[in-house]
C-alpha cells in the first residue's frame, strides 16, 4: 500500500466519521462547556437557598448529622440512606443523600455546627433543573441506557477523528503554516485554515475529553483491560453475612478507617446497599489535586474487617491511568486556567463541524457529475 493510498484511506475515515458523529459530537461539547463550573454555580445556588452557614467551633460528629435526617423520612420507610458528603469549608453544609421510591437522589442539607436541615434538592430552582437536563444530555442524550452507550461509541470516533486529523495536519510538513489564517485569501482557503488551526489547538484536550468519556460510559469493559494489561488487579471488596448481627456503627467504622490513613482528611462515605457490600469510606490527602480525593478504605459492613485499601499515595499503574481520568476530563490538572481553557475545548467540535461540512461541500460542488460529462459527449460509454 503506497503512501498515498494511506493518506487517501486515513482522509476518508477522517471526513466520514466527522460527518457522520459530527452533530452528537457538537451537543456533547457544548453541554460539556456549560458543566466546567457547574460545582460553582450550583454551591452559589445553593447558599442562596439554604443562607449564610456561620462556623460554630468543632462540626457535629457524622452520626449526629445522620440520625437530624434520618427523622426527616420517618414517614417514608422506604427511604434508604445512600451517601454522605463531610463539607470541605467551614461555611459548606453535610450534603446527605437518600433515596426513595419517587426519587432516587434526594440532597439534605445540614448546618454542621447546629444540626439543623436546612433545606433539599426536592425544592430544586430553575438553575438545578437546567444543569440536570444538562448533565443528561450529556452523558446519555437524554436517552437513558441506550443513549449511554451511544454517547460512549461516539467518544471512541472522536478520538479516531482527531487523530487521523493530527495525522492529516499540513504542519507536519510545515510548522508556520500549520498555525497560519490567511484572513485575506478566498473563503474556501479561510475555512480551511480555521479547521486546521482550532483541530490541532484543541485536539490533544478533544482526546483527552472523548476518551476518558468512552471509558467511563463503557466502564464495564475498559476498566478490567485497564487492570489486566497493567498486571493492577484487585481483589472485591465483599462482607460476610452474619446472621442476625446488623451492620457495625458508623463511629466505629470511621476510626478503624482513619487509622488506616491517618493523614487523610475524611470527604465522604458511601453506605452498603446490599446485604453483602461493603461500607466504603473516601479520603483526600494533601497532596491530591481532586478536591474529593482517591484515596478509598473498604470495611466488612458487619465485623469491620479492612477488606481494600486505595491508598492514593501508593497507585498501582492502573489505578495512575485511572485517577488521571478526572483531572482530564474535567480540566482540573491546571487548575483555573486549563478549566476555562476546556469551556473553549467545548466549542471545538462545532467549529470543526461547521468548517468540515463546508470543506465537504466545496469539494461535493467541484466533483464532475457523470450526468454532465455523458451530455457534453454524447458518444461516450459510462
Amino acid at each position: 500500500m503506497t503512501s498515498k493510498t494511506v493518506y487517501k484511506v486515513i482522509f476518508g475515515l477522517h471526513r466520514y466519521i466527522g460527518l457522520a458523529v459530527g452533530l452528537i459530537a457538537i451537543i456533547i461539547g457544548l453541554t460539556g462547556s456549560l458543566l466546567v463550573f457547574q460545582s460553582e454555580i450550583s454551591d452559589f445556588q445553593r447558599h442562596n437557598q439554604i443562607g449564610t452557614i456561620t462556623p460554630q467551633g468543632e462540626m457535629l460528629p457524622i452520626q449526629v448529622v445522620l440520625n437530624t435526617v434520618k427523622k426527616s423520612y420517618t414517614n417514608q420507610p422506604d427511604a434508604k440512606l445512600n451517601r454522605i458528603y463531610v463539607p470541605t469549608k467551614p461555611d459548606a453544609p453535610f450534603n446527605v443523600i437518600y433515596a426513595t421510591k419517587e426519587n432516587d437522589w434526594i440532597e439534605n442539607y445540614v448546618d454542621p455546627y447546629t444540626g439543623a436541615v436546612l433545606g433539599n434538592s426536592l425544592n430544586s430552582n430553575s438553575i438545578d433543573r437546567f444543569y440536570k437536563v444538562i448533565y443528561a444530555l450529556h452523558y446519555s442524550l437524554l436517552a437513558g441506557d441506550i443513549g449511554y452507550k451511544i454517547v460512549g461509541t461516539v467518544g471512541l470516533l472522536v478520538c479516531i477523528l482527531t487523530i487521523t486529523g493530527i495525522f492529516l495536519w499540513p504542519g507536519w510538513r510545515k510548522l508556520l503554516a500549520g498555525f497560519k489564517i490567511k484572513l485575506d485569501a478566498h473563503p474556501k482557503r479561510v475555512n480551511f485554515d480555521i479547521h486546521k488551526v482550532a483541530g490541532v489547538i484543541a485536539g490533544v484536550f478533544l482526546l483527552f475529553t472523548f476518551f476518558t468519556g468512552f471509558c467511563w460510559n463503557f466502564s464495564e469493559f475498559s476498566e478490567p483491560v485497564i487492570r489486566t494489561i497493567t498486571f493492577s488487579f484487585k481483589q472485591e471488596a465483599v462482607s460476610q453475612l452474619i446472621p442476625g448481627q446488623s451492620s457495625l456503627k458508623l463511629t466505629e467504622q470511621l476510626k478503624t478507617a482513619q487509622a488506616q490513613l491517618p493523614s487523610a482528611e475524611l470527604r465522604s462515605v458511601y453506605f452498603a446497599q446490599k446485604p453483602d457490600s461493603a461500607l466504603m469510606i473516601r479520603y483526600k490527602f494533601p497532596q491530591e489535586i481532586e478536591d474529593g480525593g482517591s484515596s478509598y478504605v473498604y470495611l466488612d459492613q458487619y465485623s469491620g474487617k479492612v477488606l481494600r485499601l486505595d491508598n492514593a499515595l501508593k497507585p498501582s499503574l492502573g489505578d495512575r491511568i485511572l485517577n488521571s481520568f478526572d483531572p482530564l476530563h474535567y480540566g482540573t490538572f491546571g487548575g483555573l486556567p486549563t478549566r476555562i481553557l476546556y469551556v473553549f475545548v467545548g466549542l471545538a467540535p462545532l467549529i470543526l463541524f461547521i468548517t468540515g461540512f463546508v470543506m465537504w461541500r466545496y469539494r461535493q460542488r467541484t466533483k464532475p457529475h457523470i450526468h454532465t460529462i455523458s451530455t457534453a459527449i454524447p458518444n461516450s460509454k459510462i
